[in-house]
C-alpha cells in the first residue's frame, strides 16, 4: 500500500483518485470544494484540510489542476508543497499546462531532491472513471519506472514521451490533432447529410474507408449515430469546448514560439474560440459540428 496525496478533484481528478482507492492505496485528498472531498471520503479516502497536510509524509503526490499558474503556485509558491515534502518523494503532475512551466517545476523538484513526472492524460471523463486513461509522461526513465505501478491503477496506456516537459508536448500535439480530425469529421458528415445521405450509413462507409479516424469511430459528432457519444446526449461533456480551446492555445503558443507552422491547428483554434464566444464553452467539443 502506498500513501498518495491527490490534489484537485474535478471531473478528471475525482475519478482518478477513486481508482487509486479501489487499488488499495491510502489516499489523502484535497480540493477547494469540500463536497468533492466528501465524495471521496465516503469511498475510503481521507479528506485533508490543506494541500500541505495531504502531502506531508505522502510517498506520492498527484496533482490535477486547471492551469500552469496553479501548478506553479502549488509546488513553488511561498507555502508550496516543496517546502514540506521530503527528499525522494514522487511528484506526478497530470494537469495539462505549458511545457515551460512543467520544466520549471521539474527544476524546482530537482533542487529539493524530489522526483517528478509531468504526466497529462488523454481519454476524457469516461476513461478516468474506467481507469483506462492514456498517460504521456515527461521525466527521467528511472522516475517513469517508479511511477508506473501508480499510474497503472488509473490508466491503460502509459508512455514515456521523453525528458522533462515531454509529456506536455505530446499532449498538446495529440489534442491539436484531435481538434483537427473532429472538425474534418464534422465537415464530412454535414456535407453528406446536406446531400441527402444518412449520417449512420455515411459513417459506416468512412469507417471502412480511408477516412476512418478516432472521432468517427469512437466519438461521432452527429446526433443519433452513436448512442454513447455526447452528440446523442445534447453534447453534454465529455471534454468541454473550453478545455479544447485551452489545449489549442497551448499548442499554437508553443508553435509560434519555435516557428513551427500549424495552419490547420490555428484554424481549429479560431473555430473553437468562436464556439466559446457563442456561449458554448461548457458543451462537449464535438459540438463544433453545430458551427458548420
Amino acid at each position: 500500500m502506498t500513501t498518495v496525496a491527490f490534489i484537485g478533484l474535478g471531473n478528471m481528478g475525482g475519478p482518478m483518485a477513486q481508482n487509486l482507492v479501489r487499488a488499495g492505496h491510502q489516499v489523502r485528498v484535497f480540493d477547494l470544494v469540500p463536497e468533492l472531498m466528501g465524495t471521496l471520503e465516503s469511498q475510503g479516502a481521507t479528506a485533508s484540510p490543506s494541500a500541505s497536510s495531504a502531502a506531508d509524509g505522502a510517498q506520492v503526490i498527484i496533482s490535477m489542476l486547471p492551469a500552469g499558474k496553479h501548478v506553479l503556485s502549488l509546488y513553488t509558491g511561498s507555502d508550496g508543497l516543496l517546502s514540506v515534502i521530503k527528499a525522494g518523494t514522487l511528484v506526478i503532475d497530470s494537469s495539462t499546462i505549458d511545457a515551460e512551466t512543467a520544466r520549471s517545476v521539474h527544476q524546482a523538484c530537482v533542487e529539493k531532491n524530489v522526483e517528478m513526472l509531468d504526466a497529462p492524460v488523454s481519454g476524457g471523463v469516461a476513461a478516468a472513471a474506467a481507469g483506462t486513461l492514456s498517460f504521456m509522461c515527461g521525466g527521467s526513465a528511472s522516475t517513469f519506472e517508479k511511477a508506473k505501478p501508480i499510474l497503472a491503477a488509473m490508466g491503460q496506456n502509459i508512455f514515456h514521451a521523453g525528458p522533462d516537459g515531454a509529456g506536455q508536448v505530446a499532449k498538446m500535439c495529440n489534442n491539436m490533432l484531435l481538434a483537427i480530425h473532429m472538425i474534418g469529421t464534422s465537415e464530412a458528415l454535414r456535407l453528406g447529410t446536406q446531400n441527402g445521405l444518412d449520417a449512420s450509413v455515411l459513417s459506416e462507409i468512412m469507417l471502412a474507408s480511408s477516412g476512418k479516424n478516432w472521432s468517427l469511430e469512437r466519438y461521432n459528432p452527429y446526433p443519433g449515430v452513436m448512442p454513447t457519444s455526447p452528440a446523442s446526449n445534447d453534447y453534454q461533456p465529455g471534454f468541454m469546448v473550453d478545455l479544447m480551446t485551452k489545449d489549442l492555445n497551448l499548442a499554437i503558443d508553443n508553435a509560434n514560439a519555435i516557428n513551427s507552422p500549424t495552419p490547420l491547428g490555428s484554424a481549429a483554434l479560431k473555430m473553437y474560440q468562436n464556439k466559446q464566444a457563442a456561449g458554448d464553452g461548457k458543451k462537449d467539443f464535438s459540438s463544433i459540428i453545430e458551427s458548420l
